[in-house]
C-alpha cells in the first residue's frame, strides 16, 4: 500500500513539475514573439 501511495506521490510532484516548466515555456515564447511583432511594426 505504501509502494501505490509512494508511486501516486511521484507521478504528482513530477505532473506539477512539469507544469511550471511548461508555463515557463510559454512565457518566454510568448516574450520572444512580441519582440518580433515590435520588430516588424517598426519596419
Amino acid at each position: 500500500m505504501k509502494t501505490i501511495a509512494t508511486l501516486i506521490a511521484l507521478t504528482f510532484a513530477f505532473a506539477v513539475a512539469g507544469c511550471n516548466t511548461m508555463a515557463g515555456a510559454g512565457k518566454d515564447v510568448q516574450k520572444a514573439g512580441e519582440k518580433l511583432e515590435d520588430a516588424a511594426k517598426k519596419k
